[in-house]
């Protein structure tokens, strides 16, 4: 995984854009078609307090609403903190929206005000696809792509 050439990408992109959503789109495209261990890659959005519900992602079908109290995006956006999970099995209230999901790892999104505008949440249909090495190259991507961005609820 090439991360400097996807950090390029997206910083031409994006240049200059605070919307959230279009940022996201964004985003989870040029990530979805350059990892190849992404089966299904996508945001959810913080709604309301406590709630996420499904926004740009590339993939079959995800979730469409999940409270911060349950599964691995919701643990992400309750703790602030990166999960990487090598096996959803061992997860415990890990929720299924794909069957075919064997790992996950989802990222916090947050503005430069500190606002939680969401999670970036990246599955496999592969055991321990993900590493430490994604976790950090993807969390310089999301902090300097959302720094601007407008938007978010509080959490």
């Amino acid at each position: 995984m090439d991360y400097a050439d996807l950090s390029a990408r997206i910083e031409a992109l994006c240049h200059g854009e605070t919307d959230t959503v279009a940022l996201m789109a964004t985003v989870v495209c040029e990530l979805h078609h350059s990892h190849p261990m992404c089966d299904w890659t996508g945001f959810y959005r913080v709604t309301a307090p406590g709630m996420l519900k499904i926004g740009p992602y590339q993939g079959g079908h995800g979730c469409l609403v999940i409270p911060f109290s349950r599964g691995v995006c919701g643990a992400c956006a309750r703790t602030g903190e990166v999960q990487l999970v090598p096996d959803v099995d061992a997860f415990p209230d890990h929720i299924a929206c794909s069957s075919s999901t064997r790992s996950e790892l989802v990222l916090p999104v947050r503005n430069g005000a500190g606002e939680l505008l969401g999670v970036l949440d990246l599955d496999s249909d592969t055991p321990a696809a993900f590493t430490e090495k994604d976790a950090g190259e993807l969390a310089a991507i999301l902090a300097r792509t959302f720094r601007d961005a407008r938007g978010g609820v509080a959490a």
